[in-house]
């Protein structure tokens, strides 16, 4: 019997919950290196630096052939107005130019100028007749070889040369005459204006590698902000032990990482109610189990003496009382440490009318009283009947206790707002106003309340209040004008999250399965 008995007390513990010391882990690499922050903006700068060097060679190379593309067209604008200009007329004379090329290139060279990077030739039988040059377009001794190309050629041509000023294109135009030829020539030296753009885009790579390396402070320092919780909730990690879990992150903010320092204090309350519901358990086990114990073990000492079968039985009686009561304080006991459980109410819809009449057939069968009931309204409400039926019974069996036999004792529920209200009222002695705010407490009792009937271990009245809260409602003592005392069982109409989410009650398929 000892054995089975300390099984029993043994599964009703709640599952211990263990915590671990935190060891930090080994530090293969400097603690920088392994900081979350520093991972995250190393990846943006590497992202960053990939993404400027992409940027910019894309926009060397579309200014390089945009720079081509205008000198070309600027080429070909210029021999196309030199030869409109040679078919025409002299606008000094009125007459067409003809062989007079002389003529023809001093009135072009009258009215142009030589854009950016260009130079204007013109030659009569192999000699320089005339020239337009840029600022920083080299002089024509610098490129002679290249001259006495063009002057070799027999068509309009166009095109690029290696010179010994530089890469050069050009656009020669031949001019037929009497009695000597002539060469139109138009260059363009882009160097200058390549060096141009090299130093722009040399000045916009420093630009943009300061604006990364300010980006990076700022974001480091962002980061540190943004991670903070992160950093706290480490913090707060390594400094819990198995006695103080108090300990919480301030939150600020609903980014992802304040989001898991909320969690992890969510995660923290429950192993603190977890704790602190283990070890009420245990204080509440061993400080109500003493007694009983102490008396079973005396009367054991002493049942060798017992001389006489009717003392025996006298000494198995008591012993089996005491085994019995036991049981009923850890079922008790079991029950409220229970009630912290998510799996402890299973929610279904209950007729608030049928509920009441069910719960008073029994209440019939407890004790010889006059048990009365004041019908509901109609109502459904989403509730666990067994739980509510077990409270309402509980505070029948409170009202036998207190009552004597024929005393009245009601049975009742109303609907008022948002609220459902049950309640058992007797017209025993009303409770003290000494008692009436813990009344609710575990291995209370009235201490100047007669009870007739007394019995149990002052868990009746906790185990009520355990079921009214996980309902997401209370239980109260409210006075009734007529009765000694009553009590009452609130809950919503409504479900509501609460601390221990209720487990939906199976329906019959999935019972069968």
């Amino acid at each position: 019997m000892g054995e089975a008995h300390g099984r029993h007390l043994t599964d009703a513990l709640p599952p211990a919950v263990t915590l671990t010391p935190m060891t930090p882990a080994k530090e293969a690499s400097p603690r920088w290196a392994s900081s979350m922050r520093v991972r995250i903006i190393a990846v943006v700068v590497v992202l960053l630096l990939l993404s400027s060097i992409g940027s910019v060679l894309l926009l060397r190379v579309v200014l390089f052939e945009r720079l081509d593309e205008e000198i070309g067209v600027s080429l070909d604008r210029e021999a196309e107005e030199f030869q409109l200009l040679a078919g025409g007329v002299d606008p000094r004379t009125g007459e067409p130019f003809g062989d007079n090329i002389a003529a023809i290139f001093d009135v072009y060279f009258s009215r142009e100028i030589a854009d950016e990077g260009e130079t204007l030739l013109a030659f009569i039988d192999g000699n320089l007749y005339e020239s337009r040059r840029a600022a920083r377009v080299p002089d024509t001794e610098e490129f002679e070889q290249t001259i006495g190309y063009w002057l070799s050629l027999n068509s309009p041509t166009s095109g690029s040369i290696d010179s010994a000023a530089g890469n050069t294109q050009y656009f020669a135009v031949p001019i037929q005459g009497e009695p000597d030829d002539g060469m139109f020539v138009v260059a363009n030296f882009p160097a200058n204006e390549r060096g141009e753009i090299t130093d722009a885009v040399q000045t916009q790579v420093l630009v943009q590698l300061g604006t990364t390396a300010l980006a990076s402070l700022l974001g480091l320092a962002l980061a540190g902000r943004v991670l903070r919780p992160l950093r706290n909730l480490a913090q707060t990690a390594r400094t819990i032990s198995e006695t103080d879990l108090s300990r919480r992150i301030e939150v600020e903010g609903k980014d992802e990482a304040s989001q898991i320092a909320g969690a992890f204090n969510d995660m923290l309350a429950r192993l603190e109610q977890s704790f602190t519901t283990q070890r009420q358990f245990l204080d509440d086990t061993s400080h109500e189990l003493r007694t009983p114990l102490t008396i079973i073990r005396g009367h054991l000492e002493l049942l060798e003496l017992d001389e006489t079968p009717e003392e025996r039985a006298q000494t198995v009686a008591v012993v089996t009382d005491e085994v019995d009561r036991m049981n009923r304080i850890v079922a008790d006991l079991f029950l409220l440490a229970r009630a912290e459980r998510p799996d402890f109410l299973r929610l279904e819809p209950v007729e608030l009318q049928d509920l009441i009449c069910a719960v008073h057939r029994k209440m019939c069968a407890l004790a010889p009283r006059d048990w009365q009931v004041t019908p509901p309204p109609p109502a459904v409400i989403p509730a666990d009947r067994n739980r509510l039926t077990q409270a309402l019974l509980q505070l029948a069996d409170n009202a036998v206790k207190f009552t004597e036999p024929g005393a009245a004792v009601q049975l009742g529920a109303t609907t008022t707002g948002n609220e459902v209200r049950l309640w058992v009222a007797n017209s025993g002695p009303p409770v003290p106003s000494e008692d009436a705010g813990k009344i609710f407490a575990r291995f209370r009792r009235g201490s100047t309340r007669p009870a007739p009937n007394p019995g149990g271990a002052g868990l009746g009245l906790s185990i009520v209040a355990a079921i009214a809260e996980a309902h997401g409602g209370r239980a109260e003592l409210v006075p009734r004008p007529g009765w000694g005392v009553s009590f009452e069982i609130v809950i919503p109409k409504e479900a509501r999250e609460t601390s221990h989410q209720a487990v939906p009650r199976p329906t019959p398929a999935d019972a069968s399965t």
